[in-house]
């Protein structure tokens, strides 16, 4: 797969099929729609492009709206990277580029950029200034510049826009197995190891204070779940805390990972943590000697759903 930072840095002796779309999550919807594209390229003899923006149009439209997203889109690239398209092109989504008319968006960004030979779209995809135009206008300028235009069906469609909503959800209440049925991959936090409070270790359970920079990512319910990573080429299952230590009067929310059987100075590690299941809220205990017969039940509690679910 090439990246491409923007359609005006595109480059191909080719004609492309194109998709476009968001595509936070890359989800089972998702899939199937990238597996129509990456099929049509082959039929076609054409080369696969996703068209996707970030900032995401939200974010730049409505300055308000605090949205998180699934996935950063440095994640959302490494699993489009796995997925067989040709070209991955990143186009910066700016109150400028939102003003481009919809035949200025076909003509100049479809056609002349990106080669378009077939564009695969959304019975109720909207496009141009203020969202005007439709796949009926769409059709209208393919026949006027000689490409082809494929429908996602009403059903498709509707399982991409629910499932995105479903999996905000599903993490917002914690529901992480859930989300991960419909991502078909573990959710992961991705982040840098930073300095904490060193509590963890007074504890008897050190942990991992991962910092994740992007304001924009969603970050699952509070409370405490067993997560698995890749630290130095090998697989390390652990439990993450995210909240805010309300036994030890804390008040800022922290996303915390204590690895079992791992002797590693973390600091400074860029990590992906991946989410597998939910093991319970954040609870203020009574004391110390309470949080720590809490976070011995939690460990055995991962250790037994780790032997049950990946033989470990």
């Amino acid at each position: 797969m090439k990246e491409h930072k923007g359609a005006n840095a595109f480059s191909s002796s080719h004609h492309t099929v194109v998709t476009i779309g968001t595509f936070d999550g890359v989800h089972v919807g998702h899939q199937k729609i990238i597996e129509r594209l990456v099929n049509a390229s082959k039929a076609g003899n054409l080369e696969s492009a996703i068209l996707t923006f970030f900032p995401h149009p939200r974010m730049v439209l409505q300055k308000d709206a605090d949205i998180k997203l699934i996935n950063t889109i440095e994640e959302r690239k490494e699993i489009l990277e796995k997925s067989g398209i040709d070209h991955l092109i990143i186009h910066p989504f700016t109150q400028q580029f939102s003003r481009l008319s919809a035949r200025e968006f076909v003509r100049d960004i479809l056609v002349t950029k990106l080669k378009a030979k077939k564009v695969i779209i959304g019975y109720d995809h909207r496009f141009g200034r203020n969202r005007t135009a439709d796949i009926n206008d769409l059709r209208e300028f393919g026949r006027e510049y000689d490409f082809e235009v494929e429908e996602i069906s009403k059903q498709d469609v509707e399982d991409v826009a629910v499932s995105s909503t479903k999996i905000r959800n599903a993490l917002l209440e914690g529901r992480v197995e859930k989300a991960n049925r419909y991502l078909s991959y573990p959710f992961s936090l991705s982040g840098t190891v930073v300095k904490g409070k060193g509590l963890g270790k007074e504890f008897e359970f050190p942990t991992a204070n991962l910092e994740v920079s992007e304001s924009y990512k969603l970050i699952p319910k509070n409370g405490v779940y067993v997560v698995r990573s890749l630290i130095d080429g090998e697989v390390v299952f652990g439990m993450m805390s995210i909240g805010t230590n309300p036994t030890v009067g804390g008040t800022t929310k922290t996303i915390e990972t204590h690895f079992f059987e791992l002797e590693k100075d973390l600091y400074g590690k860029s990590l992906s943590i991946e989410l597998l299941t939910r093991i319970r809220d954040e609870k203020k205990f009574e004391n110390i000697e309470v949080l720590k017969t809490a976070m011995k039940q939690d460990q055995a509690f991962s250790m037994q759903f780790i032997r049950d679910n990946y033989g470990g």
